[in-house]
């Protein structure tokens, strides 16, 4: 029985029609198995979507859920996730977590989440005061950036200015990227954060939804035990800062470090993958104005603003959220490097125009590699030289991109590997299904987080395996694998994607739960406490994150993934390290399709076609998918 956690109610906005209304929650059997976030939004998506279905069609869903844990005690428990089809791929389930003060408004205004369906005939923004529901005009917003949309909103509603200010509001918008419909666009919010993966400013884009604010003034979860919460928050919070991921990146200490907690395990992917090294591209950060800007409740504090102190941009404060993809997105893929305000300015700029810098990046990447070898000229480009480095041609090619301003910027719009085609350069192209990824340079890090982000369905991290970042004891593996192991590899993928994808599901932070032993424990025990679940085990959880997955696969197998799309992977990922990779590791490519394989078995999917078996389905729970996937 449900006693906690949920607030039983989802808010559903049909904006072709305008009608607006709420409704309840799934039966109990479908949240325990689900639970929320990820998990839950995968289910809506599979009995909402229909067979031909794409991504800029009205009826496909925007789905935005909480999970139980979202808005209570547990620290970072902020997550709010977007599922929705991948406007990126076409061919698989979008996903997108944002966190900062969404989440929490959102739950406060007695929402566990809400669905949006349809398409407005006119520029809107959704207005939800706690129970008070409209839709606003933005025609007047059309072409702002992400930042100043977010202002404009707040000033139309009357309210401060200030991120998280009591009697503020929570505003997630799009920019010019999302107007335009490009790949990898982003919905922004609270300036530090957003739904960055799989196209869905461009899904925002598509039903002429500029942004969402929200103001929620209600009571926050109702926890069933509140003394039982309060100690295993205590225990798990003093873990993750002892044992897990939390100290590479707490504070802004991806800037804070000059870069090197990532550059001294994969590197930096610079220049297209062509090179590993940039041996100026972080020094300098740590002597900059750096202020951590964390999100409710969270004493991780990974965003940041970081401002200048010296050198062109002295003075520009950018907001930045943590971790350091967007950085390597923003400006190393395409050579700049150096001054640091110049690297934060450029990841600002992708953030306003609202780009994931990792699918823009690499599409104008390959563009200037096709430039330098002679693929392309000035007349091809509309003037622009592409050199590698050149700021102020990154700066209007970005600018034109988000706009489609010009034939040639409007070619590198639609996707990375579809920019690569029209270019020449399709076996240089870095992208996963045609959607950037989580930009480091895996070829030089471990083949797990490789594997997990090309079996993924381009929708950011999918699985971390335990060979780069962490350890992951709950999955079985208490130590560090070796990096360029094949044998097993598929394995260690499929036990800790299910790890990921479980952190997915109740509505925490992921960063407070990479690598810390007895995270099972912790996390199942916390949903326990919430919801009034007393015998929701590790194991019971563990399941929901296979479980997950499998429902993930289900749906991309309804939209028409294959297992060749895991497995036929651009070169540019799998030829292995480029020759100036301090850790040289030898190319995947003869083994990745044995390992996508390997993953898929221990999964409970069938080698060949990728399907979950009957028993496997069975196991899980999962019978009511055993007809549409292999019939009577």
């Amino acid at each position: 029985m449900i006693k906690g956690g949920y607030k039983g109610k989802i808010l559903l906005v049909n904006l072709t029609t305008g009608e607006i209304k709420t409704e309840g929650l799934p039966p109990e059997e479908v949240l325990r198995k689900y639970v929320g976030n990820r998990g839950l939004g995968l289910w809506y998506l599979y009995h909402m979507i229909k067979p031909g279905m794409r991504a800029s069609d009205p009826e496909n869903p925007m789905i935005f859920l909480n999970g139980p844990l979202t808005a209570t005690k547990v620290s970072s428990s902020t997550n709010c996730t977007l599922t929705t089809i991948n406007m990126d791929t076409e061919c698989t389930a979008g996903r997108s977590h944002t966190h900062g003060w969404f989440g929490v408004n959102l739950n406060r205004c007695g929402l566990d989440g809400m669905i949006i369906t349809g398409a407005s005939d006119k520029w809107v923004y959704l207005w939800i005061n706690d129970d008070k529901v409209e839709l606003r005009d933005a025609t007047e917003m059309l072409g702002a950036d992400t930042h100043d949309t977010e202002d404009l909103v707040k000033q139309d509603l009357g309210l401060p200015l200030d991120i998280g200010h009591p009697e503020g509001c929570s505003v997630a918008a799009i920019g010019p990227a999302g107007e335009n419909l490009c790949a990898g666009a982003a919905i922004m919010n609270d300036k530090n954060h957003g739904f960055c993966h799989s196209g869905v400013g461009a899904v925002a884009g598509s039903k002429r939804l500029k942004a969402i604010a929200i103001k929620g003034t209600g009571p926050l979860t109702k926890v069933h035990d509140e003394q039982k919460l309060d100690k295993i928050a205590k225990e798990w919070t003093k873990a993750a800062f002892t044992k897990g991921f939390v100290p590479v990146v707490a504070k802004g200490m991806s800037s804070k470090s000059d870069y090197q907690g990532v550059q001294s395990r994969v590197g930096v992917c610079a220049k297209n993958l062509l090179v590993n090294q940039l041996p100026d591209f972080g020094p300098g950060m740590s002597k900059q104005k750096i202020t951590s800007r964390p999100c409710w409740h969270c004493p991780i504090g990974c965003s940041y603003d970081a401002e200048a102190v010296e050198g062109p941009y002295k003075g520009y404060v950018s907001t930045l959220s943590g971790g350091g993809e967007n950085m390597e997105g923003a400006a190393a893929i395409v050579g700049i490097s150096g001054d640091p305000g110049l690297i934060w300015y450029m990841t600002d700029l992708n953030d306003r125009l609202g780009f994931d810098s990792s699918t823009v990046g690499c599409s104008m990447a390959v563009a200037f590699e096709a430039y330098e070898k002679g693929l392309l000229t000035k007349e091809d480009t509309d003037g622009l030289e592409l050199k590698w480095g050149d700021v102020e041609v990154v700066k209007t090619l970005i600018t034109r991109i988000a706009h489609r301003e010009g034939k040639f910027a409007s070619s590198l719009a639609d996707g990375v590997l579809t920019a690569a085609q029209r270019v020449g350069l399709p076996e240089c192209a870095v992208h996963v299904k045609n959607s950037g990824m989580n930009l480091h340079d895996w070829r030089s890090g471990g083949f797990g987080p490789l594997v997990g982000q090309v079996v993924g369905g381009g929708s950011g991290w999918f699985a971390t395996g335990a060979d780069v970042w962490a350890p992951e004891a709950d999955a079985g593996y208490p130590e560090m694998t070796k990096k360029f192991e094949v044998s097993g590899k598929g394995k260690e993928v499929a036990r800790t994607a299910a790890i990921k994808t479980w952190h997915d599901c109740y509505g925490c932070c992921w960063f407070i739960a990479v690598g810390v032993p007895g995270i099972l424990g912790f996390s199942a025990s916390a949903v326990a406490a919430v919801v009034g679940w007393d015998d929701f085990t590790p194991e019971e959880a563990y399941n929901v994150g296979f479980r997950t997955l499998t429902l993930e696969r289900i749906v991309d197998l309804k939209l028409g993934v294959t297992p060749e799309d895991d497995w036929d992977v651009s070169p540019r990922l799998t030829d292995g390290s480029p020759p100036d990779a301090p850790i040289q590791g030898k190319s995947i490519r003869p083994y990745l399709k044995g390992i996508v394989q390997d993953y898929y078995e221990h999964l409970g999917w069938d080698r060949r076609t990728s399907k979950p078996l009957r028993r496997r389905l069975k196991e899980l729970g999962m019978e009511e998918f055993i007809e549409p996937l292999w019939g009577s």
